[in-house]
């Protein structure tokens, strides 16, 4: 833990904010999934053989920036729709937004995981440039983001259901922070591992990365041999056959 407590913004009620500092994966086996490149497919495979759900096909979450993958650690926000009346809300002009909290809390190596709105933004440009900034992978949005070209600038890949120009400032309203959020009906922990690439998004809870791993690279290493047969012109019955070995 920090000697110094944390600077907050504001932005939400603090006793809203669950944890200031989520748990830690050991950057070693954080280098040992990403030593294996794009792996949702295997992770995804791993936590089948374990019955745990975590996987999301990129069909449902798109990344925004085509060919970009991450592996990191969850940092949490749960938004929901704004109740009211819809011109007493804008001309109040009160962003009950806390997004910018979010990244306020950021570590290196976070990946921002929102609940989100569908009908308007969770997320935006300054949100993307702050957190790239902190030192965040990107964000996984279960809603729509807008300011696309912003995000590309300063490379802040973003797997969402969706782009809009529709602001979210008095549209959507966060209700907590580093708290549990449910992703495509994926249940998420702050502390969990985000794995993303083009195949998708998988999530895999904290007490069982080091097993997921451990399957993952098993995995990736049955595709490296038999890609390595397929190339030196073994007959499809044999790499057949040695699958069942």
């Amino acid at each position: 833990m920090s000697s110094q407590p944390k600077q907050l913004t504001g932005k939400i009620d603090p006793q809203k904010i669950k944890i200031i500092e989520i748990p830690r994966i050991h950057q070693d086996t954080l280098s040992a999934f990403q030593a294996l490149g794009d792996c949702t497919c295997a992770v995804s495979d791993a936590l089948d053989e374990l019955g745990i759900p975590g996987a999301i096909p990129g069909s449902v979450l798109k990344c925004i920036i085509p060919g970009k993958h991450l592996v990191g650690i969850a940092l949490t926000l749960r938004n929901v729709e704004r109740q009211g009346d819809f011109s007493e809300i804008v001309k109040g002009k009160k962003n009950l937004m806390a997004e910018a909290e979010c990244h306020n809390l950021a570590q290196p190596g976070d990946v921002l995981v929102i609940q989100g709105v569908q009908t308007a933004s969770n997320m935006g440009g300054v949100g993307g440039r702050m957190g790239k900034r902190q030192g965040e992978l990107g964000a996984i949005v279960d809603g729509v983001v807008r300011d696309v070209a912003d995000f590309k600038a300063v490379e802040y890949p973003i797997w969402s259901k969706g782009v809009t120009p529709i602001t979210g400032k008095w549209r959507v309203q966060s209700e907590e922070i580093n708290g549990p959020v449910y992703i495509c009906n994926v249940l998420v922990n702050p502390g969990d591992l985000v794995v993303a690439d083009e195949s998708g998004v998988c999530f895999v809870p904290r007490k069982h990365v080091e097993e997921v791993l451990l399957l993952a690279q098993k995995k990736a290493r049955l595709e490296d041999d038999l890609s390595r047969k397929i190339l030196e012109g073994h007959t499809i019955p044999d790499i057949v056959n040695s699958l069942n070995k």
